[in-house]
Protein backbone atom coordinates (compact mmCIF):
# COMPACT_ATOMS: atom_id res chain seq x y z
CA UNK A 1 0.00 0.00 0.00
CA UNK A 2 1.36 3.57 -1.00
CA UNK A 3 1.98 5.98 2.07
CA UNK A 4 1.15 9.45 0.98
CA UNK A 5 1.79 12.47 2.54
CA UNK A 6 -1.58 13.07 3.59
CA UNK A 7 -4.52 10.78 4.00
CA UNK A 8 -7.98 11.21 5.46
CA UNK A 9 -9.74 7.77 6.06
CA UNK A 10 -8.51 6.79 9.27
CA UNK A 11 -9.82 9.76 10.78
CA UNK A 12 -12.92 9.63 8.92
CA UNK A 13 -13.67 6.23 10.58
CA UNK A 14 -12.65 7.13 13.83
CA UNK A 15 -15.00 10.52 13.14
CA UNK A 16 -17.98 9.20 11.27
CA UNK A 17 -20.57 9.01 13.58
CA UNK A 18 -20.12 12.32 14.49
CA UNK A 19 -19.60 13.60 10.45
CA UNK A 20 -22.68 11.99 9.16
CA UNK A 21 -24.74 13.31 12.08
CA UNK A 22 -23.53 17.17 11.20
CA UNK A 23 -24.55 16.53 7.65
CA UNK A 24 -28.18 14.45 8.59
CA UNK A 25 -28.53 18.07 11.18
CA UNK A 26 -28.09 20.20 8.43
CA UNK A 27 -30.26 18.19 5.86
CA UNK A 28 -32.73 18.33 8.64
CA UNK A 29 -33.03 21.89 9.80
CA UNK A 30 -34.55 23.22 6.84
CA UNK A 31 -32.10 25.85 5.76
CA UNK A 32 -29.37 24.87 3.50
CA UNK A 33 -27.41 27.99 2.85
CA UNK A 34 -25.94 30.66 5.46
CA UNK A 35 -27.98 29.32 8.28
CA UNK A 36 -27.22 28.49 12.24
CA UNK A 37 -24.56 26.03 11.33
CA UNK A 38 -22.46 29.14 9.51
CA UNK A 39 -23.50 31.38 11.96
CA UNK A 40 -22.21 28.97 14.94
CA UNK A 41 -19.14 28.42 13.45
CA UNK A 42 -18.25 32.08 12.78
CA UNK A 43 -19.40 32.43 16.04
CA UNK A 44 -17.05 29.84 17.70
CA UNK A 45 -13.83 30.46 15.04
CA UNK A 46 -13.63 34.25 16.34
CA UNK A 47 -13.73 33.31 20.03
CA UNK A 48 -11.06 30.62 19.75
CA UNK A 49 -8.72 33.34 18.25
CA UNK A 50 -10.36 36.44 20.61
CA UNK A 51 -11.43 38.02 18.07
CA UNK A 52 -15.43 39.44 17.43
CA UNK A 53 -15.99 38.72 14.02
CA UNK A 54 -15.29 35.95 11.25
CA UNK A 55 -17.27 35.45 8.03
CA UNK A 56 -17.24 32.20 6.14
CA UNK A 57 -16.36 31.59 2.92
CA UNK A 58 -16.28 29.81 0.00
CA UNK A 59 -12.57 29.09 -0.01
CA UNK A 60 -9.25 30.31 1.20
CA UNK A 61 -7.99 31.84 -2.14
CA UNK A 62 -11.16 33.81 -2.17
CA UNK A 63 -10.58 34.52 2.07
CA UNK A 64 -7.41 36.22 1.18
CA UNK A 65 -9.33 38.08 -1.90
CA UNK A 66 -12.14 39.19 -0.04
CA UNK A 67 -10.40 40.64 2.90
CA UNK A 68 -7.99 42.73 0.43
CA UNK A 69 -10.83 44.11 -0.97
CA UNK A 70 -12.75 44.82 2.56
CA UNK A 71 -9.61 46.45 3.36
CA UNK A 72 -9.50 48.68 0.18
CA UNK A 73 -7.00 46.78 -1.67
CA UNK A 74 -8.22 48.19 -5.54
CA UNK A 75 -7.13 48.03 -9.19
CA UNK A 76 -3.86 49.57 -9.35
CA UNK A 77 -2.23 49.04 -5.81
CA UNK A 78 0.74 46.79 -4.93
CA UNK A 79 0.47 44.13 -2.39
CA UNK A 80 3.93 42.94 -0.67
CA UNK A 81 3.98 39.40 0.00
CA UNK A 82 5.97 36.15 -1.01
CA UNK A 83 7.34 33.66 -4.11
CA UNK A 84 7.46 30.52 -1.45
CA UNK A 85 4.03 29.76 -1.14
CA UNK A 86 0.57 28.57 -2.34
CA UNK A 87 -0.12 29.72 -5.75
CA UNK A 88 -3.50 30.87 -4.69
CA UNK A 89 -2.13 33.59 -1.83
CA UNK A 90 -1.01 34.92 -5.26
CA UNK A 91 -3.84 33.93 -7.40
CA UNK A 92 -6.23 36.06 -4.98
CA UNK A 93 -3.88 39.09 -4.74
CA UNK A 94 -3.63 39.12 -8.92
CA UNK A 95 -7.79 39.04 -8.81
CA UNK A 96 -8.01 42.23 -6.93
CA UNK A 97 -6.21 44.20 -9.49
CA UNK A 98 -3.70 44.57 -7.56
CA UNK A 99 -0.14 44.25 -8.26
CA UNK A 100 1.82 41.20 -6.15
CA UNK A 101 5.45 42.80 -5.03
CA UNK A 102 8.11 40.03 -3.76
CA UNK A 103 10.25 39.95 -0.89
CA UNK A 104 12.49 36.90 -0.31
CA UNK A 105 12.28 34.89 2.87
CA UNK A 106 14.72 33.52 5.75
CA UNK A 107 16.94 30.46 4.58
CA UNK A 108 16.44 28.90 8.07
CA UNK A 109 12.62 29.30 8.84
CA UNK A 110 11.33 29.63 4.70
CA UNK A 111 9.08 32.94 5.90
CA UNK A 112 8.82 36.30 5.21
CA UNK A 113 11.80 37.89 5.43
CA UNK A 114 10.71 41.17 7.48
CA UNK A 115 13.72 42.79 7.09
CA UNK A 116 13.54 43.67 2.90
CA UNK A 117 9.92 44.94 3.46
CA UNK A 118 10.10 48.64 4.03
CA UNK A 119 12.24 49.22 0.89
CA UNK A 120 9.88 47.00 -1.25
CA UNK A 121 6.94 49.70 -0.17
CA UNK A 122 6.14 52.55 -3.12
CA UNK A 123 3.68 55.02 -3.07
CA UNK A 124 1.13 52.64 -4.53
CA UNK A 125 1.84 49.91 -2.09
CA UNK A 126 -1.48 49.19 -0.39
CA UNK A 127 -1.21 46.25 2.17
CA UNK A 128 0.98 43.16 3.28
CA UNK A 129 0.41 39.99 3.04
CA UNK A 130 2.31 37.36 5.49
CA UNK A 131 2.28 33.72 4.99
CA UNK A 132 1.86 31.61 8.19
CA UNK A 133 3.14 28.77 6.88
CA UNK A 134 3.84 25.51 7.14
CA UNK A 135 2.46 25.78 10.81
CA UNK A 136 4.63 28.20 12.11
CA UNK A 137 4.02 32.31 12.59
CA UNK A 138 5.69 34.85 10.66
CA UNK A 139 7.27 38.19 12.98
CA UNK A 140 4.22 40.60 12.73
CA UNK A 141 5.78 43.15 14.74
CA UNK A 142 8.20 44.59 12.63
CA UNK A 143 5.25 44.36 9.92
CA UNK A 144 3.24 46.38 12.46
CA UNK A 145 5.61 49.05 12.84
CA UNK A 146 5.59 49.43 8.89
CA UNK A 147 2.53 49.60 8.61
CA UNK A 148 1.77 52.04 10.94
CA UNK A 149 4.23 54.24 9.20
CA UNK A 150 3.08 54.13 5.98
CA UNK A 151 -0.39 53.55 6.37
CA UNK A 152 -0.25 50.22 4.85
CA UNK A 153 -3.32 47.42 5.58
CA UNK A 154 -2.09 43.66 6.69
CA UNK A 155 -3.72 40.56 5.76
CA UNK A 156 -2.44 37.66 7.04
CA UNK A 157 -2.19 34.30 5.41
CA UNK A 158 -3.27 31.60 7.94
CA UNK A 159 -3.97 28.62 5.40
CA UNK A 160 -1.26 26.80 7.03
CA UNK A 161 -1.14 27.89 10.19
CA UNK A 162 -4.82 27.24 12.61
CA UNK A 163 -3.79 27.24 15.97
CA UNK A 164 0.13 28.24 15.71
CA UNK A 165 1.30 31.00 18.21
CA UNK A 166 4.09 32.84 18.40
CA UNK A 167 5.47 34.70 21.58
CA UNK A 168 1.69 33.18 22.32
CA UNK A 169 -0.55 35.17 20.05
CA UNK A 170 -2.34 33.24 17.90
CA UNK A 171 -1.87 33.36 13.84
CA UNK A 172 -4.54 35.56 12.33
CA UNK A 173 -4.95 37.88 15.28
CA UNK A 174 -2.62 40.83 15.02
CA UNK A 175 -3.94 42.43 11.41
CA UNK A 176 -6.23 44.22 10.24
CA UNK A 177 -7.70 40.41 9.11
CA UNK A 178 -6.74 37.34 8.33
CA UNK A 179 -7.55 34.83 5.64
CA UNK A 180 -8.02 30.94 6.94
CA UNK A 181 -8.19 27.74 4.32
CA UNK A 182 -10.66 24.46 5.58
CA UNK A 183 -9.04 22.73 2.51
CA UNK A 184 -9.45 18.90 3.31
CA UNK A 185 -5.29 18.61 4.48
CA UNK A 186 -5.24 21.70 6.78
CA UNK A 187 -5.06 22.02 10.24
CA UNK A 188 -8.57 22.39 10.83
CA UNK A 189 -10.06 20.94 7.36
CA UNK A 190 -13.56 20.26 5.76
CA UNK A 191 -14.81 17.62 3.53
CA UNK A 192 -14.76 20.00 0.99
CA UNK A 193 -13.55 23.78 0.55
CA UNK A 194 -14.07 26.65 2.86
CA UNK A 195 -12.70 29.01 4.09
CA UNK A 196 -12.96 32.18 6.55
CA UNK A 197 -11.62 35.90 7.15
CA UNK A 198 -11.64 37.17 11.22
CA UNK A 199 -11.22 40.48 11.76
CA UNK A 200 -11.28 43.19 14.82
CA UNK A 201 -12.74 45.92 12.43
CA UNK A 202 -16.42 46.41 12.49
CA UNK A 203 -16.12 48.02 8.58
CA UNK A 204 -13.84 45.14 7.55
CA UNK A 205 -16.82 42.91 8.47
CA UNK A 206 -19.24 44.23 7.20
CA UNK A 207 -17.57 44.92 3.66
CA UNK A 208 -16.81 40.74 4.12
CA UNK A 209 -20.41 40.03 4.85
CA UNK A 210 -21.57 42.01 1.42
CA UNK A 211 -18.62 40.48 -0.67
CA UNK A 212 -19.04 37.13 0.24
CA UNK A 213 -22.98 37.94 -0.57
CA UNK A 214 -23.28 39.87 -4.46
CA UNK A 215 -22.30 43.45 -2.73
CA UNK A 216 -25.64 42.86 -0.78
CA UNK A 217 -27.14 42.90 2.79
CA UNK A 218 -30.95 42.87 2.11
CA UNK A 219 -32.34 40.54 -0.35
CA UNK A 220 -31.86 41.99 -3.85
CA UNK A 221 -31.03 44.96 -2.90
CA UNK A 222 -26.70 45.66 -3.92
CA UNK A 223 -24.83 47.77 -1.82
CA UNK A 224 -21.49 47.85 -3.57
CA UNK A 225 -19.39 46.02 -6.41
CA UNK A 226 -17.21 44.25 -6.79
CA UNK A 227 -19.53 41.37 -5.02
CA UNK A 228 -19.17 37.84 -5.28
CA UNK A 229 -20.74 34.61 -4.38
CA UNK A 230 -18.33 33.34 -2.02
CA UNK A 231 -20.36 31.48 1.09
CA UNK A 232 -19.88 28.67 3.50
CA UNK A 233 -21.82 26.10 2.81
CA UNK A 234 -23.73 25.00 5.96
CA UNK A 235 -22.82 20.97 5.50
CA UNK A 236 -18.87 22.04 5.66
CA UNK A 237 -19.72 25.14 8.87
CA UNK A 238 -21.54 22.15 10.65
CA UNK A 239 -18.37 19.85 10.21
CA UNK A 240 -15.89 22.80 10.95
CA UNK A 241 -17.98 23.50 14.23
CA UNK A 242 -17.14 19.67 15.55
CA UNK A 243 -13.47 19.51 14.13
CA UNK A 244 -12.97 22.72 15.98
CA UNK A 245 -13.83 21.21 19.22
CA UNK A 246 -11.02 19.05 18.30
CA UNK A 247 -8.25 21.60 16.79
CA UNK A 248 -6.09 21.18 20.28
CA UNK A 249 -5.88 17.37 19.75
CA UNK A 250 -5.69 17.51 16.05
CA UNK A 251 -2.24 20.18 16.79
CA UNK A 252 -1.21 17.94 19.71
CA UNK A 253 -0.85 14.87 17.36
CA UNK A 254 1.00 16.40 15.12
CA UNK A 255 3.49 18.03 17.11
CA UNK A 256 3.75 14.17 18.44
CA UNK A 257 4.72 12.91 14.44
CA UNK A 258 7.44 15.72 14.37
CA UNK A 259 9.10 14.87 17.77
CA UNK A 260 9.25 11.11 16.47
CA UNK A 261 10.94 12.36 12.86
CA UNK A 262 13.47 14.37 15.09
CA UNK A 263 14.05 11.47 16.98
CA UNK A 264 14.65 9.71 13.84
CA UNK A 265 16.22 11.26 12.08
CA UNK A 266 18.49 14.45 14.06
CA UNK A 267 21.46 12.49 13.59
CA UNK A 268 21.07 12.52 9.74
CA UNK A 269 21.34 16.30 9.93
CA UNK A 270 24.53 18.37 9.52
CA UNK A 271 27.21 18.11 6.53
CA UNK A 272 25.68 18.98 3.56
CA UNK A 273 23.26 16.11 4.53
CA UNK A 274 19.11 16.05 5.32
CA UNK A 275 17.70 19.27 7.25
CA UNK A 276 14.68 19.06 9.62
CA UNK A 277 12.80 21.59 9.98
CA UNK A 278 13.58 24.99 12.07
CA UNK A 279 11.44 26.57 14.70
CA UNK A 280 12.26 30.21 15.11
CA UNK A 281 12.43 31.50 18.84
CA UNK A 282 9.13 32.09 19.97
CA UNK A 283 6.92 30.07 17.74
CA UNK A 284 4.86 27.54 18.51
CA UNK A 285 4.76 25.04 15.31
CA UNK A 286 1.90 23.23 14.55
CA UNK A 287 3.39 21.54 11.42
CA UNK A 288 0.48 21.72 8.71
CA UNK A 289 3.33 19.80 6.42
CA UNK A 290 6.83 18.42 7.89
CA UNK A 291 9.12 19.89 5.12
CA UNK A 292 12.84 18.55 5.31
CA UNK A 293 15.71 19.90 2.90
CA UNK A 294 18.34 18.04 0.72
CA UNK A 295 20.64 18.77 -1.88
CA UNK A 296 19.41 15.51 -3.81
CA UNK A 297 16.08 16.04 -3.18
CA UNK A 298 14.62 14.87 -6.89
CA UNK A 299 16.75 11.55 -6.24
CA UNK A 300 15.29 10.50 -2.79
CA UNK A 301 12.13 11.18 -3.55
CA UNK A 302 12.40 9.21 -6.39
CA UNK A 303 14.08 6.01 -5.04
CA UNK A 304 11.73 6.39 -1.95
CA UNK A 305 8.88 5.85 -4.56
CA UNK A 306 10.84 2.70 -6.83
CA UNK A 307 12.07 0.95 -3.62
CA UNK A 308 9.03 1.59 -0.80
CA UNK A 309 6.44 2.69 -2.28
CA UNK A 310 6.56 5.83 -0.71
CA UNK A 311 4.82 8.77 -2.22
CA UNK A 312 6.10 12.76 -1.23
CA UNK A 313 5.65 16.35 -2.44
CA UNK A 314 7.16 19.62 -3.07
CA UNK A 315 5.67 22.21 -0.91
CA UNK A 316 6.46 24.37 -2.92
CA UNK A 317 8.37 23.19 -6.45
CA UNK A 318 7.96 26.51 -8.43
CA UNK A 319 8.29 29.81 -6.78
CA UNK A 320 5.51 31.77 -7.87
CA UNK A 321 7.41 34.68 -9.79
CA UNK A 322 9.04 31.63 -11.91
CA UNK A 323 5.54 30.33 -13.05
CA UNK A 324 4.22 31.21 -16.89
CA UNK A 325 1.36 32.25 -15.42
CA UNK A 326 2.76 35.65 -13.77
CA UNK A 327 4.83 36.14 -16.35
CA UNK A 328 3.34 39.63 -16.66
CA UNK A 329 4.52 40.52 -13.42
CA UNK A 330 8.43 41.11 -15.15
CA UNK A 331 10.14 38.94 -11.75
CA UNK A 332 13.48 37.92 -13.06
CA UNK A 333 15.24 34.41 -12.31
CA UNK A 334 17.29 34.86 -9.98
CA UNK A 335 15.97 37.51 -7.84
CA UNK A 336 14.68 35.81 -4.83
CA UNK A 337 17.76 33.90 -4.51
CA UNK A 338 17.04 32.16 -1.21
CA UNK A 339 13.42 31.33 -2.11
CA UNK A 340 14.74 29.66 -5.38
CA UNK A 341 17.15 27.46 -3.32
CA UNK A 342 14.67 26.29 -1.62
CA UNK A 343 12.83 25.54 -4.12
CA UNK A 344 15.74 22.83 -5.61
CA UNK A 345 16.05 21.33 -1.68
CA UNK A 346 12.46 21.15 -0.15
CA UNK A 347 10.56 18.50 0.66
CA UNK A 348 7.80 17.20 2.42
CA UNK A 349 7.40 13.54 4.72
CA UNK A 350 4.06 12.57 5.65
CA UNK A 351 2.13 14.32 8.53
CA UNK A 352 -1.44 14.05 9.37
CA UNK A 353 -2.74 13.36 13.02
CA UNK A 354 -3.69 9.32 12.12
CA UNK A 355 -0.35 8.41 10.66
CA UNK A 356 0.46 5.57 12.71
CA UNK A 357 3.82 4.78 14.54
CA UNK A 358 4.05 1.86 12.42
CA UNK A 359 3.97 3.76 9.20
CA UNK A 360 5.79 6.67 10.34
CA UNK A 361 8.57 4.11 11.48
CA UNK A 362 8.69 2.54 7.60
CA UNK A 363 8.91 5.97 6.57
CA UNK A 364 12.00 6.79 8.86
CA UNK A 365 13.94 3.49 8.14
CA UNK A 366 13.37 3.92 4.10
CA UNK A 367 14.59 7.42 4.45
CA UNK A 368 17.68 6.54 6.20
CA UNK A 369 18.14 3.65 4.07
CA UNK A 370 18.08 5.77 1.01
CA UNK A 371 20.37 8.30 2.16
CA UNK A 372 23.20 6.03 3.77
CA UNK A 373 23.28 4.49 -0.04
CA UNK A 374 23.17 7.77 -2.23
CA UNK A 375 26.21 7.04 -4.56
Amino acid sequence: MTTHVWDYLAEYEAERDDILDAVQQVFASGRLVLGESVRGFEAEFAAYHGLPHCTGVDNGTNAVKLALEACGVCPGDEVITVSNTAAPTVVAIDGTGATPVFVDVRAEDHLMDTDLVEAAVTARTKAIVPVHLYGQCVDMEPLLRIARTHGLRIVEDCAQAHGARRDGRLAGTAGDASAFSFYPTKVLGAYGDGGAVLTADEDVDRAMRRLRYYGMEDVYYVERTPGHNSRLDEVQAEILRRKLTRLDTYIADRRAIAERYAQGLGDLCGSGGLELPAITEGNEHVYYVYVVRHPRRDEVIRRLRERYDIALNISYPWPVHTMRGFAHLGVEQGSLPVTEELARRIFSLPMYPSLTQARQDKVIDALRDVLRTLD
